[in-house]
């Protein structure tokens, strides 16, 4: 879908025919939407087939008509395996006019369409990059925030059973932060070369505002790698926990094989097609089944059955 947005007195405003100044705003497109991109706004078809890439890493480059910045924002989608996980969007500047293309709709992008953003506007091209770079910062922050919360309500129900479900969750959370690690490690190396470059001229108060973004950036860095370890000790814990645990059933299952071997041992004795004492005494069953018996306490006792029985404290 492709919404046409202009610079109005109360903020960013929808309008129906683009003009100078806009903002064409593309999210969820179709091979129709693409088509008409390319069409109308001259975009080339390669650098659309780039944003569409879901592993397009975020980057800035100069055509002769536009300049082009890919940027990779957090994205959530309950109806996907990993619930979070990170996309491309290209923001192309042209000298009239600015174009963000995205395959999804992103909370980043909702933001900034909503006027959500403190003193955003659209007169100046190289501040709009730099603030949809501060709210995908941002963005990433409160997603981590939210996957941090999710695995501490994962890690509280495996601490009561652990099950197979719970484990594919810590997985997939797994997942996401390396998805996430990627994206914001891409926008970060962006950063640098927007610093060092002078693709987008920045003014003496967008200078500030880009290392405002980049401490913002590195911020969420140092956060998806403490989580990432956070998450990365949990579930080698809860594996050591389930090793532990296989081996507390072995051993448990052993030590009941051993025991029944005894009376096992007795009977079999006793019936064999040979000349054997008692065979002709008339409490001679019940003889048996007592020595097997006590065999067993024997055994159980020997062994010490008692300690992997034992209630846990």
């Amino acid at each position: 879908m492709i919404t046409i947005r202009t610079q109005g007195a109360g903020g960013i405003t929808e309008a129906s025919e683009p003009r100078d100044g806009c903002w064409i705003d593309a999210r969820d497109v179709d091979r129709d939407d693409l088509r008409r991109l390319e069409r109308e706004f001259g975009i080339a078809g390669e650098l659309l087939t780039d944003i569409m890439d879901v592993d397009e890493q975020a980057r800035i480059e100069q055509e002769d008509d536009y300049t082009a910045v890919i940027v990779r924002l957090p994205v959530w989608d309950n109806s996907n395996e990993i619930v979070c996980f990170t996309v491309p969007v290209g923001i192309i500047l042209f000298s009239d006019k600015i174009v963000t293309v995205c395959q999804r709709s992103s909370d980043a992008l909702d933001d900034i369409a909503s006027n959500r953003v403190k003193d955003l506007t659209l007169r100046s091209q190289s501040a709009f990059v730099l603030n949809i770079l501060s709210r995908a910062a941002y963005t990433f922050l409160r997603a981590l925030k939210e996957l941090n919360r999710h695995s501490n309500e994962i890690e509280k129900a495996l601490q009561k059973s652990v099950r197979n479900n719970e484990l594919a969750q810590l997985l997939t959370l797994q997942k996401s932060l390396v998805y996430f690690n990627t994206g914001i490690k891409s926008n970060g190396l962006l950063l640098e070369k927007i610093q060092k470059t002078p693709f987008l001229r920045l003014k003496e108060e967008e200078q500030e505002l880009l290392e405002d973004v980049i401490t913002e950036n590195v911020q969420a860095m140092e956060m998806v790698n403490i989580y990432s370890s956070i998450l990365t000790g949990t579930m080698d814990a809860f594996a050591s926990v389930i090793s532990n645990n296989l081996s507390i059933v072995m051993k448990r299952l052993t030590i009941v094989s051993i025991v029944l071997m005894i009376p096992t041992l007795v009977y079999s004795f006793f019936g064999m097609n040979v000349l054997l004492p008692f065979q002709d005494e008339f409490h001679a069953v019940t003889g048996i089944l007592v020595f097997s018996l006590a065999a067993s306490l024997v055994g159980v006792i020997l062994l010490n059955i008692r300690t992997p029985f034992k209630k846990k404290v």
